[in-house]
């Protein structure tokens, strides 16, 4: 078991999600930075969709009421134990974590993984719909689960900060927009607001000017689509997006990118790149 003593200023348990029941109304959620859930189940031993803990801006606090082997990977946060590389936490031990360095959130995982209990296939906290377990409080008690596999790799130390450029896909709404708004959001970069969470990025920066009133009948939504509310300010989708929405969607952010998107904080700086259709 591990207790939560202070979860930082949000915290839950992610997995990989729910894929596959967008049809049904479900959303997919899962971690927001699925390459850091990975990489620090990896060097636990941990098959890759393993349940373990996202910490929103680090500054947590866990105790073990059991010796287990924990790692972690994403934002860079300051621990006793440093990142990147397995590390065995006594008895009774208590990890305290600062502030990352960069970034937002950060994978904290345990041999065995988080075994709470599972909703529709997943131990994910969807913070839109509410599935999964609740939000990481103090008093919450992780079972942790049986040892799988072997800890095979002993260091994978975290990258440099990336340059927030986020490459697009334009459309599939484009044409809901003047001629010259894809060039607008490329032209200059947006600033991450505070509204910002495991829904979606909320930016503020030039805004895309519609060409045609009204609303789309709600329509699929998928990760990373760029959707723009009438505000023309445009929020781009991460984990725990609605299945379905009714607002423009002005193009999506390429997959290999939505880490970069998922570890963006208020007052970041971001910028976008458009490829053509051809």
């Amino acid at each position: 078991m591990i207790e939560v003593v202070a979860p930082g200023p949000y915290a839950t348990v992610q997995d990989l999600g729910r894929p596959g029941l967008a049809h049904l109304g479900v959303p997919c959620s899962g971690a927001a930075d699925a390459p850091g859930l990975r990489l620090a189940n990896r060097l636990v031993g941990n098959p890759e969709g393993l349940a373990a803990v996202e910490l929103t801006y680090g500054t947590a606090r866990l105790r073990f009421l059991d010796g287990a082997w924990v790692a972690l990977a994403g934002a860079p946060v300051t621990s006793e134990a440093g990142m990147g590389a397995p590390f065995w936490v006594p008895a009774g031990g208590e990890l305290r974590f600062g502030p990352p360095a960069w970034g937002l959130r950060t994978y904290v995982a345990v041999r065995g993984g988080i075994a709470v209990e599972p909703v529709l296939g997943s131990r994910s906290t969807d913070s839109l719909s509410g599935l999964g377990p609740e939000p990481l409080r103090a008093g919450t008690l992780l079972p942790v689960g049986p040892p799988q596999g072997e800890i095979a790799t002993d260091l994978a130390p975290p990258p440099p900060p990336r340059r927030a450029v986020l490459r697009l896909v334009p459309g599939p709404r484009d044409d809901w927009f003047v001629p010259g708004a894809p060039a607008a959001l490329c032209a200059r970069p947006y600033r991450v607001t505070q509204d910002s969470n495991r829904v979606g990025v909320r930016l503020r920066g030039p805004e895309l000017v519609r060409a045609r009133q009204g609303e789309l009948p709600s329509e699929g939504m998928v990760l990373g689509a760029v959707q723009v509310p009438p505000s023309g300010q445009p929020i781009v989708f991460l984990a725990d997006h609605p299945p379905t929405g009714g607002y423009p969607v002005i193009a999506v952010v390429r997959d290999a990118d939505i880490p970069v998107a998922a570890q963006l904080r208020p007052g970041d700086e971001v910028r976008f790149t458009l490829r053509s259709h051809h």
